[in-house]
């Protein structure tokens, strides 16, 4: 038995890794946590940014968003204290504000060449990579090198990574990813679909993760098997009985 976990995000969301890191701490305190099934799915919180933005986040938010300064202001420090408390070292005045679309092509990529849907494998793995690039260390996510260098180091083979910037055939898979989203009802990430049934939305602290996820656990054991009978008894169908 496995517990299946779809995750929307965007590498241009501080909340995003935030919640990573809880969810992702919340799994290693979970004795089935070698049972978990992950998968990520994109999401383009602003899908007509272009390739680059020439200011800063704050500068950003504050013209494409249309959200006052002092908001801005406040909500950047807020998002940094609460990065912190999860070890995490936010650099706003370096972050490069950049387009996600094309990391987005790298992590369609990787979900197609990784067998491993743990919450360690190679999708996860870039994720991270990605975000922490973004938010912590000022790395550029719309350029192709610093992109295939995060995904080499994640564990992606270099060429694929490279054919990956290139092939602009994954927008239709990010897109797909979009579309999803939005058919669920889904308007902010993190998003997080547990076995398809139960949503959970936000960078949840760890406690809420681990309630939840064992809550699941409990009640897919406690589902009764369908009764299959080896051979087929007579029946009615659309062509008659």
């Amino acid at each position: 038995m496995t517990l299946r976990i779809d995750i929307w995000s965007d590498i241009a969301c501080p909340w995003c890794l935030i919640g990573k890191r809880r969810f992702e701490r919340a799994i290693q305190q979970l004795p089935f946590a070698d049972q978990i099934h992950v998968e990520y799915h994109s999401y383009l919180l602003d899908p007509d940014l272009p390739s680059h933005y020439d200011g800063t986040e704050a500068q950003y938010l504050a013209e494409r968003k249309k959200i006052p300064a002092e908001q801005v202001s406040q909500m950047l420090a807020q998002v940094t204290e609460v990065a912190a408390g999860e070890g995490l070292h936010y650099d706003f005045d370096r972050l490069v504000v950049a387009s996600s679309r094309r990391a987005h092509r790298l992590l369609q990529a990787a979900r197609r060449v990784a067998p491993d849907r743990s919450a360690g494998g190679l999708v996860p793995r870039l994720k991270g990579a990605l975000l922490e690039a973004h938010f912590e260390q000022g790395v550029d996510i719309g350029d192709d090198d610093e992109l295939v260098r995060i995904a080499r180091i994640a564990g992606l083979d270099e060429q694929a990574a490279r054919s990956a910037l290139d092939d602009e055939s994954l927008d239709e898979a990010v897109q797909l990813s979009v579309s999803t989203a939005s058919s669920l009802g889904i308007q902010g990430v993190p998003f997080y679909l547990i076995d398809d049934r139960y949503g959970i939305s936000g960078a949840q602290p760890t406690e809420a993760f681990i309630q939840a996820l064992t809550q699941v656990w409990q009640e897919k054991q406690a589902t009764p098997a369908p009764l299959l009978l080896p051979d087929a008894g007579e029946a009615c169908g659309p062509e008659g009985c």
